[in-house]
């Protein structure tokens, strides 16, 4: 495979391969200011008739991937790029939604309180008893002038 021109799904030439390095074929691109590009070799397919390597990725993807930097490779880095990385564990709680007082996730109702929001089962409470919620503004549906107060 090496030696091989590397071809995007979309026909354009990136480049040559220049080595295997396990799942991943690294592509040089460029003759006065080389840039290697990792590609997974899930993503190459071979041709030794033609001698060039099929990618089923287009040439602008591989072009906006991590490049190499010093001849190192981030695996992950390329993964994520092209969604073959395992995604991140989600912060741990206790239950079913049940927060703890160390726990980094914050309810709706706690936000609100820290806003100084009143929470809407006390604004239901107080719209029930008639006591006054904050809201201000003329009332938008008159009386009825048939209903006796």
């Amino acid at each position: 495979m090496e030696g091989y021109d590397a071809i995007g799904s979309d026909e354009g030439k990136l480049g040559h391969v220049v080595e295997v390095d396990g799942d991943f074929v690294i592509v040089e691109e460029g003759h006065l200011r080389k840039k290697r590009y990792a590609i997974p070799t899930a993503f190459a397919h071979a041709d030794d008739g033609e001698q060039v390597v099929r990618l089923t990725v287009s040439k602008s993807l591989v072009e906006d991937s991590p490049a190499l930097k010093g001849g190192e490779l981030d695996r992950r880095a390329v993964a994520e790029h092209y969604g073959l990385a395992e995604g991140y564990t989600a912060p741990e709680t206790e239950g079913y939604g049940e927060l703890t007082p160390d726990d980094p996730a914050i309810s709706a109702e706690q936000e609100g309180l820290r806003a100084g929001v009143e929470p809407a089962a006390q604004q239901r409470v107080a719209s029930r008893q008639g006591q006054e919620t904050g809201v201000r503004g003329r009332q938008i549906i008159p009386p009825d002038s048939h209903d006796p107060l």
